[in-house]
C-alpha cells in the first residue's frame, strides 16, 4: 500500500460510523469489508484527493468505501473523455454490489454532455456475462439515455440483457419504470410486445405501479396486462 493510499485509510476509520456500518451490512448482504462512511464525506474525499494527488487508486484487498471512492474520483475528475472511459473500463471489474454500481453511475455527470461516444462504450455492456457488468450499463442508461430522442435504442437496450442474475433484473425493471414515467404511451406499447423475460417483467409492472409519478387510470392498465 502507498502512503497516499495508507493516509486515506486512515481518513476514512476516522470517519466511520459504526452504527452507518451495520446499516449499510443489512442493504449489502455479503459484503463484509464495510467501515460505515457516508456518501457525502466519500464524495468531499474524493474532490480533495484530486485537487492534492491528481487521482486516487484502491489498494489491493480494499475496503468497500475505498473501492467507492475511487470510482467517485473517476467521475469528479477533468479528464479528456478517452481517458475517462479507460479509467472507467478499468473500475467497471471492482465493482461487486449495487451501492459501488450507482452511486459510480450517478457521479459520471460529463456523460450527459458526451452522449453518442459513451453510448458506443455502454453497448456491449449490455450483453455481457458479469452481472454487475450489465447493472452498471443499465444503470447509466436510467441516468443520461431517457429523453424521447434516446427512447428507443434505451427500449432496445434493455431487451438485449441476458443475465439471470439479481441485480442485472432488478436494474433493468427499475429502468422500464423511470422510462414509464417520462413516456407512458411509448413504454406501454413496449410492454405488450417486449422481450422480456417473465420475472423481469413482473418487477418492472410492479416497480411502475408502486411510482407516485404514474396515473392511477396507467396503474390499473398495467394490473390488467399483468394479468395477461
Amino acid at each position: 500500500m502507498t502512503k497516499p493510499q495508507q493516509s486515506v485509510r486512515t481518513q476514512l476509520i476516522s470517519f466511520a460510523e459504526d452504527s452507518y456500518r451495520q446499516f449499510m451490512e443489512g442493504l449489502l448482504p455479503g459484503v463484509s469489508d464495510i467501515l460505515g462512511v457516508r456518501l457525502p464525506i466519500l464524495q468531499k474525499l474524493a474532490r480533495k484527493l484530486l485537487q492534492t494527488e491528481g487521482r486516487y487508486e484502491a489498494p489491493f484487498a480494499a475496503y468497500h468505501e475505498e473501492i467507492l471512492l475511487e470510482g467517485l474520483a473517476i467521475g469528479a475528475a477533468r479528464l479528456p473523455l478517452t481517458d475517462r472511459l479507460e479509467k472507467t473500463a478499468a473500475f467497471v471489474p471492482k465493482i461487486t454490489n449495487w451501492a459501488v454500481c450507482d452511486s459510480f453511475c450517478a457521479s459520471l455527470k460529463i456523460t450527459a454532455e458526451e452522449k453518442e461516444t459513451t453510448w458506443a462504450f455502454l453497448f456491449p455492456y449490455f450483453e455481457s456475462k458479469e452481472e454487475f457488468f450489465v447493472r452498471f450499463a443499465v444503470v447509466m442508461l436510467l441516468c443520461y439515455y431517457t429523453d424521447a430522442a434516446d427512447l428507443p435504442r434505451a427500449l432496445e437496450a434493455l431487451q438485449t440483457v441476458s443475465h439471470p442474475g439479481y441485480y442485472a433484473k432488478m436494474a433493468v425493471a427499475w429502468a422500464v419504470s423511470v422510462l414509464f414515467a417520462h413516456h407512458p404511451k411509448e413504454t406501454k406499447a413496449f410492454l405488450q410486445t417486449c422481450r422480456l423475460d417473465a420475472e423481469t417483467l413482473a418487477k418492472a409492472l410492479q416497480k411502475i405501479r408502486d411510482s407516485r409519478r404514474v396515473s392511477l387510470e396507467d396503474k390499473a392498465w398495467l394490473a390488467g396486462l399483468g394479468k395477461r
